[in-house]
């Protein structure tokens, strides 16, 4: 269990004490996409799926997600995040979702930009699964990562 910080010397999973750790500018971004075949990307395009605004509803879904990730991710840390964005774009074969997440904290926030990313996208499914059963989330991944004693994570294309 060497080198796993939620594991202990027993092998049992624990919350990382970071209060000894400095609060510094720590900034997250990570990406999900949901395919989608062209006669339901007209319907989101349109706004004419029976549920309603799918990119609205999805962006305040992921939104809301970031904020609340210390419920959800049992080891992660409550934190008082200054900013989050979710931003969809509709391409030709799905949509591209970004969360962006910020904070001045001491530990970083990628668990909050991919747990955003992942319920914008699940909200999607959710939104489209009446005329879509087939749509899929793929390729939920942490994009970029800045501030911490680790630096910088820049995903490569």
């Amino acid at each position: 269990m060497a080198g796993l910080s939620h594991v202990d010397r027993r092998g049992k999973a624990r919350m990382v004490d970071v209060g000894a750790k400095a609060v510094t500018r720590r900034e997250a971004e990570a990406s999900a996409f949901i395919k989608l075949g062209p006669e339901t990307l007209r319907l989101v395009r349109a706004n004419r799926l029976a549920k309603g605004d799918v990119l609205n509803t999805a962006r305040l879904a992921g939104i809301q997600a970031a904020k609340r990730t210390f419920e959800l991710i049992p080891l992660t840390h409550p934190l008082p995040l200054d900013s989050v964005a979710v931003d969809m774009d509709v391409e030709k074969t799905g949509i591209r979702v970004r969360c962006r997440v910020a904070v001045e904290a001491r530990t970083g926030a990628e668990m909050e930009a991919l747990t955003g990313a992942a319920v914008a996208a699940l909200t999607v499914y959710d939104m489209v699964k009446a005329v879509e059963r087939g749509a899929e989330v793929v390729r939920l991944r942490l994009d970029y990562k800045s501030g911490g004693k680790s630096g910088v994570f820049r995903r490569r294309s």
